[in-house]
């Protein structure tokens, strides 16, 4: 695996790991790598220092304590916010239902009192978007890196 420092256009730094070279430049090319803060996907790579030979990694491997899960030690960084507010803002779209692309006509029947209220999260077009603000129903855009499955 390699690791390397990415940038969005947005200047998002955040790690990804590749199989090679050649996999990462496959995976920029078909818009896989997308910055885990606002999705943008014109990703870069950063110069790295983080260099090590075979066998100064190998030695390394053997005496080095078990980490955490690539995805722990990152994910959470990768916003730019401290890892526990990440985890807390995570923890409060998990609990709210998924309608989709119902979204915009959900948040209405809850506006209207048509349905009992509760927490909704899905997706609305800017126009969509527009209209719902225009009739006065409150809500917010949630960056990817809280609504992205973690595994």
């Amino acid at each position: 695996m390699i690791i390397f420092e990415l940038a969005c256009a947005r200047g998002h730094r955040f790690e990804g790991w590749f199989a090679s070279a050649t996999d990462f430049d496959r995976q920029v090319e078909t818009e896989l790598v997308r910055c885990p803060v606002c999705d943008d996907a014109k990703v870069a790579r950063l110069p790295s220092a983080r260099v090590r030979g075979a066998a100064k990694k190998r030695a390394a491997k053997r005496s080095a304590p078990p980490e955490a899960p690539a995805a722990a030690q990152t994910t959470d960084a990768m916003a730019g916010l401290p890892a526990e507010l990440v985890r807390k803002l995570r923890e409060v779209v998990h609990n709210t239902e998924n309608v989709g692309r119902r979204f915009p006509e959900e948040a209405r029947k809850i506006h209207y009192e048509e349905v009992p209220a509760r927490p909704i999260r899905g997706q609305a077009s800017h126009e969509e978007a527009k209209s719902l603000q225009d009739e006065g129903i409150e809500f917010a855009s949630l960056p990817p890196f809280l609504t992205r499955d973690i595994h």
